[in-house]
């Protein structure tokens, strides 16, 4: 085991095991705010484990990841809008806090991995990851319009 993979086993077993705690138990609102962090603590997840086991096909996992994870919140926060308005989720802090984990993540791996077309890859992942984090976590905070509000 080295440091890479150390640190993926921690950040998987402390966010994972928050995720499945936050999704299972609570109201509503944690339970939403615990799906879209569970992308934004597996996606650099899976970025480490592919530093720590020399493994770029997960890093291709943890695109598709950080691209589908919060199109997933943002349809739940569209489904769940009326539930959400009577008791909306606020997690401002632990999503900054996610966002700047999977940064740093994805800053320490593209200064291993090197100039290149990886390191591209890597800064297209931690985009669509920090981005689509922060959406998804205004989405669920403020509500998504409902359809007769949008045209009148």
């Amino acid at each position: 085991m080295n440091g890479w993979t150390a640190t993926a086993t921690a950040a998987l077993a402390a966010g994972g095991g928050a995720a499945v705690w936050g999704v299972a138990t609570g109201p509503l609102r944690r339970r939403v705010v615990a799906q879209n962090l569970s992308t934004t603590l597996f996606c650099p997840g899976l970025l480490l484990l592919a530093q720590g086991y020399g493994r770029p096909s997960y890093v291709d996992v943890a695109l598709v990841l950080a691209l589908l994870g919060p199109v997933g919140t943002l349809v739940f926060a569209r489904l769940l809008a009326e539930d959400l308005d009577e008791d909306p989720p606020r997690a401002r802090a632990l999503t900054w806090v996610a966002a700047g984990f999977g940064a740093a993540v994805v800053l320490a791996v593209c200064v291993a991995t090197g100039p290149g077309r990886a390191m591209v890859k890597l800064l297209v992942t931690g985009a669509l990851l920090i981005g689509g984090a922060l959406v998804a976590s205004r989405a669920l905070a403020h509500g998504m319009p409902k359809g007769e509000d949008r045209h009148g």
